[in-house]
């Protein structure tokens, strides 16, 4: 079976194999599309096609949309031949498989070689929203040092019409509609970051001010919003075993593909200044932005990220392969436990729409242990350093600020720091070196651990530099009194082969 157009019209052999079609018209939803559009989508990877795209599809099922998306990569990879069709796959935990074609992208563009459709595009009155899924570095302007990035100095210094950036060319865009017709639009981050829109907006306004004049500025605070947005589903790369199971239904290998958790969630600041899909029908949440802030923190700072930090760090120590395996060693799930229900929980954020308790009861119990998930701890400890100041540093400022708790009480939090310094080694828990995850800052970091032995007391001394560094950890662990802590923890995590397993079990337990 090749997946395309006319493949998709033999609905009962596709039907027979348990896959869920499009019901709509597609041919007429793609002319329509392409002469107003009105959502065009940058970054279309894996959890876009899981999410957004079946959203919209659901919309154009029940009748209640008549336009796709245009989804924007950055350059073409290669032809397209399955008519901008994908299959999703989704995983359920009690092992179920739900397997549906997704067809709401009516057309793919590319910001490197489409310059000329995309600015027609955008030229479109008819266009509503733009989103964006690109990770949270495909906004940033400048490196580690707070430099400008070379390729955007050069942007600054240049014009609109030769931008090479990524945010140049967006920006660029954006002046060909204020040029065409001033209309109003929705710049929507639907990145994993918090304050997405802001970082968005950020990006997009410091070119404008290098490029535009008043009127364009005046108009992009006026008539373009950055909304913020939270969004949360699993959707680890595509699965050799997926690929297999779709292999013996008879399609051909290379059918792309998604694979997916089942438990999905994505609110958005309702600020939609041209209109918008009526997307809440298809269960996206529309809010007040204060709510998105706090939906935000308490998925980022204490019902989800945390333990997935926790368990991405300890499960390469421990040389576990899936993060699902981790929930079933004992020692693991008592960590995120406890740092989730006992040390986080007591200073959540509510958001009111969603019930914090239900959410990390969901994540523990159905989300994380999916066996049938095959998310990697590899993958999630990648940019750790990125990660820890949100996902950890925002629970101890909570505890600082509080009249009934005490920092020191933290327990497992601290273990986690331990734990990042020991996977600083680049040595598992049998003494055997492994590759440590992409981080930006591993170059940072490293050199603090590097003289440090399994089985030999490390000089703690030396690591001070290092938990001093706000950046990192998103406060001082000396000034708020938890280094000493940390550092007792690193000591025992370092002690020999085992120590990992060994400080684990002992402090999970106490």
């Amino acid at each position: 079976m090749f997946l395309n157009n006319e493949s998709i019209k033999n609905r009962a052999a596709w039907e027979a194999k348990g896959y869920r079609l499009p019901r709509f018209d597609r041919d007429a939803m793609v002319a329509k599309t392409v002469k107003n559009p009105t959502w065009l989508h940058f970054g279309a990877g894996n959890i876009f096609k899981a999410f957004q795209a079946d959203a919209c599809q659901r919309l154009l099922d029940a009748g209640l949309c008549e336009t796709g998306i245009i989804a924007a990569e950055r350059r073409e990879k290669k032809p397209e031949v399955n008519d901008n069709l994908t299959v999703k796959v989704t995983l359920k935990a009690d092992g179920a498989v739900e397997k549906a074609v997704v067809g709401s992208i009516a057309e793919k563009v590319y910001l490197y070689g489409n310059e000329a459709r995309l600015q027609e595009i955008f030229e479109n009155p008819s266009l509503q929203m733009v989103s964006f899924t690109i990770t949270e570095k495909g906004y940033a302007l400048y490196d580690a040092k707070g430099e400008l990035l070379p390729d955007v100095a050069a942007d600054l210094a240049a014009s609109p019409e030769n931008a090479k950036t990524y945010m140049g060319k967006l920006t660029a865009l954006l002046c060909a509609r204020y040029k065409k017709n001033k209309a109003p639009l929705a710049m929507v981050s639907m990145d994993n970051c918090s304050h997405n829109g802001d970082k968005l907006k950020a990006a997009i306004t410091c070119f404008a001010k290098a490029w535009g004049g008043e009127g364009f500025n005046t108009w992009l605070e006026e008539a373009v919003s950055f909304p913020w947005s939270m969004i949360d589903k699993i959707t680890p790369g595509p699965d050799a075993s997926v690929a297999a199971m779709l292999a013996q239904d008879g399609l051909e290998a290379g059918t792309p593909f998604v694979n997916a958790e089942e438990s999905e969630y994505l609110v958005i600041e309702d600020n939609f200044p041209n209109g918008r899909p009526c997307l809440e029908k298809a269960s996206i949440y529309f809010t007040a932005r204060e709510t998105v802030d706090k939906v935000e923190r308490m998925k980022v700072c204490t019902c989800l990220n945390p333990l997935h930090t926790a368990l991405a760090v300890y499960g390469c120590l421990l040389g576990y392969e899936h993060i699902w395996q981790e929930m079933k060693d004992e020692d693991l799930r008592k960590l995120v436990e406890t740092i989730g229900y006992r040390e986080g929980l007591p200073v959540v954020t509510d958001p009111g729409i969603i019930k914090p308790q239900d959410f990390i009861d969901t994540v523990v119990k159905v989300r994380i242990p999916n066996p049938f998930l095959p998310d990697t701890p590899q993958r999630i400890a990648t940019d750790t350093s990125q990660k820890l100041p949100i996902r950890f540093g925002e629970t101890i400022k909570a505890y600082l600020a509080s009249d009934s708790l005490k920092v020191e009480d933290l327990k497992l939090i601290p273990l986690v720091h331990a734990g990042w310094l020991r996977y600083l080694m680049a040595i598992d828990d049998k003494g055997e070196a492994f590759a440590p995850s992409p981080d930006p800052l591993l170059s940072t970091a490293q050199p603090f651990v590097a003289d440090v032995m399994l089985g030999e007391k490390p000089d703690c001394a030396k690591l001070e530099g290092l938990l001093r560094n706000k950046t990192i950890f998103g406060v001082d662990l000396v000034e708020v009194g938890l280094a000493e802590k940390v550092c007792a923890y690193f000591e025992e995590l370092t002690a020999g082969v085992g120590a990992v397993r060994a400080t684990v079990h002992k402090y999970v337990n106490l």
